[in-house]
């Protein structure tokens, strides 16, 4: 298998998460926003992709992370926001335009306080794609 349902499955993600009710009033972005950016807001980040084929076919393995950034110092609506997107995600019948998804686990999470103040709670995703 080789990156080509990257897209696809990027697509599918952000889809999901901006027509999810849950989410609503979130701002969800696929590359960091310029100007003035809300209070708090969730960063489609980095993606690594391995060869995911196995004795049942051809696939793809992604990892990818989502980072969730709040200007303020307090993490408890950061934690909610990250509990609302797991659920979300893990739940989620992604429809993809090209292959099919197979499956989407959390792998891990990682919180922390940046120098400027701000908070930010990364959560990364496996998710195993294969082609038609």
């Amino acid at each position: 298998m080789s990156y080509a349902l990257s897209a696809a499955l990027q697509s599918a993600v952000f889809q999901h998460l901006g027509n999810d009710p849950a989410l609503v009033g979130i701002a969800i972005h696929d590359a960091l926003p310029s100007g003035t950016v809300p209070p708090i807001y969730v960063l489609l980040r980095d993606e690594d992709v391995r060869d995911g084929s196995d004795k049942s076919g051809a696939g793809a393995l992604h990892r990818s992370t989502l980072s969730i950034q709040l200007d303020s110092a307090e993490f408890s609506s950061a934690k909610q926001l990250a509990s609302t997107l797991c659920d979300s995600l893990i739940s989620a019948p992604l429809v993809l335009s090209r292959g099919q998804l197979i499956g989407l686990w959390f792998d891990r999470a990682n919180a922390r306080r940046l120098s400027d103040g701000s908070r930010r709670i990364e959560l990364r995703f496996r998710a195993r794609v294969e082609d038609d």
